[in-house]
């Protein structure tokens, strides 16, 4: 299904995380029109990647804490574990729910959301790369959003196996 864009807005956000897509929200509120660009998932890396499914992870630890010690709270709890692949999966669903609440809210306050990458091209300007296609967007103001990424260290590059990044560090195969 073919995006319908709109070509002028009040104000474009670049980037979806918690920066952009709350500003996005009180400009619409405060009636401009708005659009947000975001070349991967709305709510960017704290709601994808970063804060919240580590906040899902760190909870499945501490139930299993508590579990360990049960004695402790006078309860028995035999041949306590754990399934990574499925700890792993939580957290995943707990950061998709929250990125569709974002979806929510967008729809809600009328932001239009743009998927693409977005590069500035001049006063008021935003090009979007959709693949093979280009969106020329204008605004009288644009806000940059665009949060944190990792950076690879020039001696280390992240591989996934000895050196990870943020994104392995969330869906990893087995325990480091």
């Amino acid at each position: 299904m073919e995006q319908h864009v709109a070509d002028s807005f009040d104000l474009l956000i670049l980037g979806s995380g918690p920066g952009g897509y709350v500003a996005a929200i009180r400009a619409s509120q405060l009636g401009l029109k708005v659009g947000i660009v975001e070349r991967e998932r709305l709510g960017g890396i704290c709601l994808n990647w970063g804060c919240i499914p580590t906040k899902a992870l760190l909870r499945t630890s501490e139930v299993y804490h508590y579990m360990t010690h049960a004695d402790a709270y006078g309860l028995k709890a035999d041949n306590v574990g754990f399934d990574l692949g499925k700890i792993v999966d939580r957290s995943r669903k707990v950061a998709g729910q929250l990125n569709a609440g974002v979806k929510g809210l967008m729809k809600k306050n009328k932001v239009q959301v743009v998927e693409g990458v977005g590069a500035l091209t001049g006063k008021g300007k935003l090009q979007v790369k959709q693949g093979d296609k280009t969106l020329d967007l204008e605004a009288k103001h644009i806000m940059i959003a665009t949060g944190a990424r990792a950076r690879d260290l020039p001696f280390a590059k992240a591989d996934g196996n000895r050196t990870w990044t943020y994104r392995h560090a969330m869906v990893p195969e087995v325990m480091p």
